[in-house]
């Protein structure tokens, strides 16, 4: 589909040169199959033109003169061209050079005037008109404004669809002078063209939020529970291991439901079922212990189909130029939510008792569950709301974004990139749940900290995932738009995420002041965040249609790390140093980085 216009006026060079606003009406058409484009321009200040132009060279229509006027060229353009290119059309009026490109906004279409020595402010559309022809053709067209002295804008290709709007000009090739009327509004505010997908983003990282704050909320309020309900050591640990019980269970099924019915549905299911068990958790706890094991494990049953559903609806919201920084967002919301949970925890358990906790953290899920009825879907298909130039940008044009019915076990099960996820996500998970759990008792043990300052520097780590992983999301992104090969991408930064983890831990050993065992403890999380940059993001590489199945086993393979991990590490500390404890998390750090350079990919394996 050919786009492009030219707008002219007496002496158009002098006049936005000269400082004044360069205020124009300016309606451009869209023609179907081969034709040239016509836009109408009307200055404020100014002689109205109207000028087809031709496609003279690669994707840009050009015309130069000095003279007041131009001289008209019309020649069909080929259309398959322009659905592969931008458009722009470039004037050169004297020592000036100026721009008008088309763009699009809230599903119209648009265009904007600029020049190459300043910047301006976007175009929005403000009217629709319909002109009928006498040549039968069909085009489309939409009043825009610019309101701004000399703007420069890169163009964008879109697709136009829909009705085809009445004919504006005829195709005989002779000049034309034509007077168009329109009305000026305001543009749109920006909140309204925030791109959608990224709403979709922000509102799994809120979900991710609320789910470690209720995640972590029951780890400070044990211990005022435990001494009302007179628990020991070991109805405690079993306690806060119910929760894995449902949350291994759903990993596996979380990832199948979103496969196959759709992101948005399963993740809503998921917050609205694990708020409801926050809720009832003091209920459950004076019924009677069972019934409290039950309820905590309910509430692992919906956070464990989180982290597969959210997986599946970015696949098919996000690009893979966006891929890793809007993961990495999201992941960070598990951190903050960490961090939100521990510092509010004992602040409410203070003033209101540690029923509160549950009540107030529980009670949040039903405001996100609204904004996400009301905001999400499951795939950029299903939105009315989403601009066709949104749209464009992320399907690709051959990346499928339909659910599946069928899950091909054989298939998955045999791909070397898909065993390179799961054995990496087991070794990384080890290290990860090694120094999130025992933190404090290592801070308690070794480093001499009291339980309030154990408890402060706990949060540290939480504080530097969440920094550097949208850092290193920033960086893998940049490197994918600047050519590197994905395949390439993935691997950097997951040695970076395995690599660094390991070199810290082995300095702890040397360090001989608290203040720097702390700062390899934080050295050691930041690194490791990388991994949200690597084999987090790979799951949608190598599988977009099946990417909450992907996340679900080798996230079931991590949290199986978590659980023997941290029983391991009991072990080994009753019969070693924490030395010990270190070389083993250490050797499988290497053992990943081995297995994830060797096997892994960026490219699809599977359709």
């Amino acid at each position: 589909m050919a786009i492009g216009g030219l707008i002219s006026n007496r002496n158009l060079g002098s006049f936005i040169g000269s400082g004044k606003v360069c205020q124009a009406e300016l309606a451009i058409t869209h023609y179907r199959g081969e034709q040239s484009a016509i836009a109408v321009a009307k200055l404020v200040q100014g002689t109205i033109f109207y000028q087809k132009f031709s496609n003279r060279r690669g994707n840009s229509f050009i015309a130069s003169n000095s003279c007041s006027s131009f001289p008209c060229a019309t020649t069909k353009a080929n259309s398959s061209h322009w659905r592969d290119h931008p458009v722009s059309i470039c004037l050169h009026s004297g020592e000036r050079s100026f721009t008008l490109s088309q763009r699009r906004s809230r599903g119209r279409c648009g265009c904007s005037l600029a020049s190459d020595s300043s910047l301006g402010s976007w175009l929005q559309p403000i009217a629709e008109d319909k002109i009928s022809a006498s040549d039968g053709q069909h085009k489309e067209y939409q009043h825009v404004k610019v309101n701004r002295t000399c703007a420069y804008y890169k163009s964008e290709e879109y697709d136009i669809t829909g009705e085809e709007a009445a004919s504006l000009a005829s195709s005989d090739g002779s000049n034309e002078t034509v007077l168009f009327e329109g009305n000026v509004q305001e543009t749109t505010p920006w909140w309204e063209s925030f791109p959608k997908r990224w709403v979709i983003v922000l509102l799994c990282f809120a979900a991710f939020l609320l789910c470690n704050m209720d995640r972590v909320n029951m780890s400070i309020a044990i211990l005022p529970m435990s001494q009302e309900f007179n628990w020991n050591s070991a109805t405690v640990g079993l306690i806060q291991s119910s929760f894995f019980w449902g949350y291994l269970l759903t990993q596996i099924l979380g990832g199948i439901w979103a496969d196959k019915i759709g992101g948005k549905l399963v993740l809503g299911f998921g917050v609205v079922w694990w708020s409801i068990a926050t809720v009832l958790t003091p209920i459950a706890a004076r019924v009677g212990l069972p019934c409290l094991l039950i309820m905590r494990a309910f509430m692992g049953i919906g956070e464990g189909v989180a982290m597969p559903a959210m997986n599946n609806i970015l696949s098919k919201w996000i690009p893979v130029s966006e891929r890793s920084r809007s993961l990495a967002l999201v992941y960070s919301g598990m951190y903050l939510g960490s961090v939100t949970g521990l510092a509010f925890s004992p602040i409410l358990i203070h003033n209101f008792g540690w029923s509160s906790v549950f009540y107030s953290f529980g009670s949040l899920g039903s405001i996100w569950f609204a904004l996400w009825l009301r905001k999400a879907y499951s795939s950029p298909k299903e939105d009315p709301e989403l601009t066709a130039q949104e749209k464009r940008v992320i399907l690709g044009g051959s990346m499928s974004k339909e659910c599946v019915s069928v899950i091909p076990w054989r298939l998955i099960l045999s791909k070397a990139p898909v065993w390179a996820l799961i054995i990496s996500h087991f070794c990384h998970n080890w290290g990860t749940f090694i120094l999130l759990t025992w933190m404090p008792t290592y801070y308690n043990q070794v480093l001499k900290f009291n339980l309030t300052e154990s408890g402060l520097f706990c949060v540290l780590p939480w504080l530097t995932m969440a920094v550097f992983a949208n850092i290193g999301g920033w960086i893998a992104d940049t490197l994918v738009s600047r050519g590197l090969s994905i395949t390439a991408v993935r691997k950097i930064m997951q040695s970076i995420g395995f690599l660094g983890p390991a070199f810290f831990l082995t300095q702890l050993s040397h360090v001989r002041t608290p203040a720097m065992a702390v700062l390899c403890m934080a050295c050691s999380q930041g690194s490791d965040a990388f991994s949200q940059s690597g084999l987090y993001s790979n799951h949608q590489d190598i599988g977009p249609r099946y990417a909450g199945v992907l996340l679900g086993l080798s996230n079931t393979a991590g949290v199986l790390a978590g659980v023997f991990g941290t029983a391991a590490t009991g072990y080994i500390l009753q019969r070693g140093s924490w030395d010990d404890v270190f070389k083993v998390a250490v050797a499988l750090y290497i053992i990943g980085t081995l297995v994830w350079n060797f096997f892994s990919t960026g490219e699809k394996v599977l359709d």
